[in-house]
């Protein structure tokens, strides 16, 4: 990993030493034409150069690991699965854009519109880290489409983050404890969709944790998935119950509605995207849509 870092320094610098020289030559021979060239490659250095220096506050023990983030509607009915799918979108477009793989693991769809809950897998260095930040229940205000009055509407979604573990965190689970539930998947998949039970539900007796696979292609393949992420919410459950006392697995977080959201989408009477513990604000909401978040992770990460 530390190679890898000093790979990624040294060549920002080279890119930095080959926009200088560009710029040069353009003043040298009085090109204007280079300028706006110049100007794109300065933008994109200094993004890349942000992310370096974010991933040097990124010292926790999983912050490099992988991450499996699930979305939950809240108050506000059809909106409020509405409101999960946009946030879906939004995610997958964030990690698209900074080179991590998706894979959907788990979805449970509403009943006429929207998503009630869908756990995603991430995968690429510091996804856990970086995603950690946007752990919380998002409020949602616009003029909702599924009211005929054409009257605004608050929604609200709740987002968990854990990290992947490997194979060399030990977390003991005694067989006994787990409840397993096999089922017909649902949504695409192939063949097997709605025709095998290979979806799998475990359900931790002990603790109440439940978790839910059913995009692998067999039964085995979704039960070792979901012992991961069983697994990874123990450890979580197990480290807030030695820094906070509390034998919550979700720790911190409040109910999803009103008052408890960490960030707010107001699309009406004005467009705001405002996250409540940094004070970051961004006017262009469509821009945050579409998965551009980086200036609120670095925001939230710099606090901290």
């Amino acid at each position: 990993m530390l190679r890898t870092k000093q790979e990624t320094f040294n060549k920002l610098l080279g890119d930095c030493e080959d926009a200088l020289t560009l710029a040069e030559l353009g003043l040298a021979e009085q090109d204007e034409s280079v300028l706006e060239e110049v100007r794109a490659e300065f933008t994109r250095l200094r993004s890349q150069y942000e992310k370096i220096r974010l991933e040097t506050l990124l010292t926790g023990e999983y912050d490099a690991n992988d991450a499996i983030f699930t979305l939950h509607a809240g108050a506000g009915g059809t909106e409020a699965m509405d409101w999960v799918q946009m946030l879906l979108r939004m995610y997958m477009r964030w990690a698209e854009r900074n080179g991590y793989e998706t894979r959907i693991l788990d979805m449970l769809e509403g009943e006429e519109a929207g998503i009630k809950s869908v756990t995603v897998e991430v995968t690429g260095q510091y996804a856990y880290g970086f995603l950690k930040s946007e752990k919380g229940v998002h409020r949602l205000v616009r003029i909702s489409p599924f009211d005929a009055s054409g009257r605004r509407h608050t929604s609200f979604a709740s987002m968990e983050v854990m990290p992947v573990l490997d194979d060399s965190v030990e977390i003991e689970i005694n067989p006994e404890d787990i409840k397993m539930d096999v089922y017909r998947a649902s949504g695409a998949g192939g063949q097997h969709v709605n025709k095998t039970s290979s979806a799998v539900r475990l359900t931790h007796i002990p603790t109440g944790i439940v978790v839910a696979c059913q995009n692998e292609r067999s039964q085995f393949q979704n039960r070792e998935m979901a012992m991961k992420m069983l697994k990874a919410k123990l450890l979580e459950l197990k480290e807030r119950e030695q820094q906070e006392k509390l034998a919550q697995i979700k720790g911190e977080q409040m109910d999803i509605a009103w008052g408890s959201q960490i960030r707010s989408y107001v699309f009406c009477p004005y467009t705001l995207v405002k996250d409540h513990r940094t004070n970051y604000e961004e006017g262009n909401i469509q821009k945050v849509m579409d998965g551009e978040i980086d200036e609120f992770i670095q925001a939230y990460l710099t606090r901290k």
